[in-house]
């Protein structure tokens, strides 16, 4: 028996293994992190999607720092996804669809270079979907404040911020989904 017992923890374990490395991770900067967290674990496919910071010249930033000192860091969001349930695509146009990407000075009220619009890209595939959407925004007429830049070290924030609107029972006050593109 114990023999069989370990034999299927061997065999699980290499399948969770095996399911843990086809997992992705992708970046976006949207203002409020709660916000745009909020909306993007909400999709399917979607497995995590973690608070913090990218972009800046300050190593392991906290809130404060971020906030009141030039850490040259935006709120950004780790998302972990399976690219088996959902396309890099499908989150980069709902991260636009959850933001005001015309925005130039931050996000609704939040007024400040760290509420910067930021897609974050790891690979050119990356670049060229940001680039693509952000050229199919401008066709509709849109004046797309959005930046793209290269991923750099992310920093987590504080354990406060993370799912900041599940644990408080609200629902994200400058971030709402709005169908843009087909």
């Amino acid at each position: 028996m114990k023999k069989i017992l370990l034999v299927l923890a061997l065999l699980l374990g290499t399948t969770l293994v095996a399911q843990e490395n086809t997992m992705k991770k992708a970046y976006f900067a949207g203002g409020c992190f709660w916000g745009v967290e909020y909306h993007l674990e909400k999709l399917d496919g979607v497995k995590d999607v973690v608070s913090g910071f990218m972009g800046g010249h300050t190593k392991n930033p906290s809130y404060k720092d971020v906030s009141y000192t030039d850490t040259g860091h935006v709120e950004t969001v780790e998302v972990v996804y399976d690219p088996a349930k959902i396309s890099y695509e499908t989150l980069a146009k709902n991260f636009f669809e959850i933001h005001d990407f015309t925005q130039r000075n931050g996000q609704g009220p939040d007024i400040g270079s760290q509420y910067l619009s930021v897609v974050f890209y790891s690979n050119t595939d990356e670049y060229k979907m940001a680039q693509s959407l952000i050229s199919q925004l401008r066709e509709k007429g849109y004046k797309v404040a959005t930046k793209v830049q290269k991923t750099s070290a992310f920093y987590a924030a504080e354990g406060y911020h993370q799912d900041y609107y599940k644990r408080h029972g609200k629902v994200p006050y400058c971030h709402s989904y709005s169908k843009i593109f087909d």
